[in-house]
């Protein structure tokens, strides 16, 4: 305890010293830094954000009504968070008109969360607990090394695995049911372009 008395609060400047390419949160007081994620994780975001760009944000014949936002800076005071793909219906949360937005402050409808080694822990015991305060109802977990999506919906006093999905499933999940996700389509090939087994 005696070692905390001299240690200064984290801020949003912190964030800002950070090197450039890595990526700082600041979660109960404490600042979470990541270099940027490996291929397998960027493939997956990538893919699942084109996915909800063109099948429901934008397409003519989708159930529309939502916007998305590859890591978005989230500030949940004193909390600062960036979820990988994050989701707001447009009835609850019009889209910001300044498109020179920093950051946003409402919490989203629905958010996903590719995990690494090295944000694994932080999404799932740090992170997970403050979206579902923040009143997220939708939160959705990709592993893209074990090649699962586990789907979590907001129960009264915490998150609820209502899924766990693997390989190359098509699935329709909450909040999205109207349209069907190739999830082979997210993981990355192996070597001469064939999906991993």
């Amino acid at each position: 305890m005696g070692q905390d008395k001299g240690k200064r609060p984290v801020s949003y400047e912190d964030i800002e010293a950070l090197p450039p390419g890595w990526v700082g949160e600041i979660v109960a007081g404490e600042l979470y830094a990541s270099p940027r994620p490996a291929a397998g994780h960027l493939r997956a975001s990538w893919k699942l954000g084109a996915f909800l760009a063109t099948q429901i944000e934008e397409a003519s014949t989708g159930p529309g009504g939502w916007w998305f936002r590859a890591e978005p800076e989230l500030h949940f005071e004193p909390n600062v968070v960036v979820p990988d793909i994050a989701g707001w219906r447009r009835e609850r949360v019009p889209e910001p008109s300044d498109p020179e937005t920093p950051w946003l402050t409402a919490a989203p409808d629905w958010l996903c969360e590719v995990l690494s080694p090295s944000t694994r822990t932080v999404d799932r015991v740090r992170k997970m607990p403050l979206y579902h305060r923040e009143g997220v109802q939708h939160a959705w977990l990709i592993d893209p090394v074990r090649r699962t999506l586990e789907v979590y919906g907001r129960g009264k006093n915490g998150w609820v695995r209502t899924a766990l999905h693997g390989g190359n499933t098509v699935i329709r999940e909450a909040p999205f049911e109207d349209v069907s996700l190739d999830l082979g389509r997210l993981w990355t090939p192996g070597p001469g372009g064939a999906a991993h087994p």
